[in-house]
């Protein structure tokens, strides 16, 4: 079996074709310019600096370029990466695809759809259920390819309805603990909250954010796609039905520091912004330490405020969890 980019250990040598999944062209100190590479294929993404860049190197070596990548593994500040030798592009006519290079997320596509349809079963109020319907046959293919970002959580091929099924999860245990939590809503808000993604974002290989994502962002675009969705459906878009699931998306982030552009003012809407946090800091952490020896600390995280996190040198529970890929 092909070594794959995250299978080699520090010190060992590696020749092997992998994707630029960012290019970025820095200063150093002494106002030299390097580039900034993160490398991926189906294994995970590991940095390394290409030393010496152009900005003609910036050109040739940018986001989404396929490349031979000859190099060294070496641990610089507790954190892996690749010492570079030397990069070349490689070819359409060597016949590698972009969808090599993608991790995926891991479980596996059709199972998250049967899944995820048996949660649309549960959501009782016709015009969420028929609007989430809608939504998910209308978007169907992106949304059960595209990522939950670009770079943070869930970032990977299948991410977002990978975040979406483990939300759906959360919000059933909630809703089985407080009977008091409408669980149609809540259901249907876990599914559509980051459905504008399929329009924020370009796709799962060298994810770019588009213009609408750049100039609108995704709760807005998913609040349009609810109110076309309603009109399209005949149904009644002056409805407080309307209006709440409306509510459940634009108010996901939680805080107006978050880009949310409304707070919560339903129990589950509050509980929805929790559940989504809760889940991109599970998924953020687990990432960050099944790449991390035990009895180590994490690289720190921007997403959890810069914190590390320490993997027990006793930690079974990783050791039996499949990885995210």
């Amino acid at each position: 079996m092909l070594k794959r980019l995250l299978d080699y250990n520090d010190g060992e040598e590696l020749d092997l074709v992998v994707m630029i999944r960012s290019s970025q062209l820095r200063h150093t100190k002494n106002d030299k310019l390097f580039l900034a590479l993160q490398f991926g294929d189906g294994s995970g993404e590991i940095r390394g600096n290409y030393w010496g860049a152009t900005e003609h190197d910036a050109e040739i070596f940018s986001t989404g370029t396929i490349v031979e990548l000859n190099g060294k593994r070496e641990e610089y500040q507790d954190r892996p990466q690749i010492k570079i030798y030397s990069l070349r592009v490689v070819g359409a006519e060597e016949g590698y695809d972009l969808s090599q290079f993608v991790k995926s997320a891991p479980e596996k596509i059709p199972d998250m759809e049967e899944e995820i349809n048996q949660y649309v079963f549960e959501i009782l109020n016709p015009t969420w259920n028929r609007i989430v319907r809608y939504l998910l046959k209308k978007w169907h293919d992106r949304f059960f390819d595209f990522p939950a970002g670009k770079s943070n959580h869930h970032a990977v091929r299948g991410g977002l309805a990978f975040h979406t099924l483990s939300m759906l999860r959360d919000a059933k245990g909630l809703a089985d603990n407080y009977p008091q939590v409408n669980r149609s809503l809540l259901y249907a808000g876990c599914i559509l909250h980051d459905m504008g993604k399929v329009l924020e974002l370009n796709g799962s290989a060298a994810t770019q954010y588009t213009h609408e994502g750049n100039l609108i962002g995704h709760l807005i675009l998913i609040d349009e796609q609810i109110v076309l969705a309603a009109s399209a459906l005949k149904l009644d878009e002056e409805s407080e039905d309307l209006l709440l699931l409306r509510h459940m998306v634009l108010s996901h982030h939680g805080k107006f520091e978050y880009g949310s552009p409304k707070l919560p003012q339903l129990l589950e809407a509050e509980l929805l912004h929790r559940i989504d946090d809760l889940d991109a800091a599970v998924y953020a952490i687990t990432n960050a330490l099944q790449h991390t020896r035990k009895g180590s600390f994490t690289e720190p995280l921007q997403s959890q405020d810069g914190r590390r996190f320490y993997r027990p040198k006793d930690d079974k529970a990783l050791d039996n969890y499949k990885h995210l890929e």
